[in-house]
């Protein structure tokens, strides 16, 4: 009898992953265009954005990006290796200020050796304190030195307008959830070719799943929308893509990359700038 409960409770539990997984490739992230002089398009209820331990906040709408805290404990040698790589990322990396890059640096290097990340060499990082009509999206290759990808990307629209100044981990708040994520498989659903990302931040952005946020394309992310409306249009909470560099973007962070949303009060045990300086020392970048 006993063997029969538990296996009706485990055949339950797959059930509701299973429903989980099928309700993201039907919905994904659900976008919100504000257009001038029109009605926003048909959006499902909204919940309020509560201000509770959700919630990490910069000047509403300032263009004066928020100081970026120096990651404790980490060595010279360290802090200058990635000194090094951002001058050698060149002209395509000039917006991405060396503080994000620190912590998207000592966020990769604590997270692979313990296996939340798999892939070597590779990061993304998003500075969401930039305004959305600045590209604030990278990819890069650590061991080259090199720029892959550079893009727009759009915030929730619980986040704010021009800059992302609000974010949460609640489901139906549309904010964006800073942290540290893990790319996840590719699926083809509403809005064409996505990829799931896992969040690694208990408390900041461990929803990820159940709020249905993913990488994916948006036509209100594009350099066209800003030119028709003054700044990008808004998703649910997703990461969301321009459409003439989406598919490059997602195939580049393949099953396991790191991906960092970086803002205005990120905390994470990640940033463990000892951890990092270790792993450094015996492996640089791999």
């Amino acid at each position: 009898m006993n063997k029969m409960k538990k296996a009706a409770s485990k055949t339950a539990v797959n059930w509701k992953w299973l429903a989980a997984a099928v309700a993201l490739s039907i919905t994904g992230c659900q976008r919100r265009v504000d257009v001038p002089g029109r009605a926003a398009a048909h959006m499902p209820p909204k919940t309020s954005v509560h201000a509770a331990p959700t919630v990490a906040s910069a000047l509403p709408d300032s263009l004066a990006l928020t100081p970026v805290p120096v990651v404790p404990h980490l060595s010279d040698t360290l802090r200058q290796a990635i000194r090094r790589l951002h001058a050698a990322l060149g002209p395509a990396a000039a917006n991405l200020r060396p503080e994000v890059l620190e912590q998207a640096c000592v966020g990769y290097l604590t997270l692979h050796p313990i296996g939340r990340i798999e892939r070597a060499g590779l990061l993304a990082v998003a500075d969401m304190d930039l305004p959305n009509t600045t590209p604030r999206l990278w990819v890069l290759d650590l061991r080259a030195g090199r720029v892959l990808h550079h893009s727009l990307v759009a915030h929730g629209e619980g986040s704010g307008k021009l800059r992302a100044t609000r974010f949460s981990n609640l489901e139906k708040s549309a904010c964006t959830s800073l942290g540290f994520y893990r790319t996840a498989d590719t699926y083809d659903g509403i809005h064409g070719y996505s990829r799931r990302i896992e969040g690694l931040d208990k408390g900041q952005n461990a929803n990820a799943f159940n709020r249905y946020v993913v990488l994916h394309a948006a036509d209100y992310a594009s350099p066209k929308y800003i030119k028709q409306h003054g700044r990008l249009g808004y998703s649910r909470g997703c990461p969301a893509l321009p459409p003439e560099q989406y598919k490059a973007i997602i195939a580049s962070v393949r099953v396991g990359s790191m991906l960092l949303i970086s803002g205005p009060g990120l905390a994470s045990r990640w940033l463990d700038g000892a951890a990092a300086g270790k792993r450094f020392l015996a492996r640089g970048w791999e």
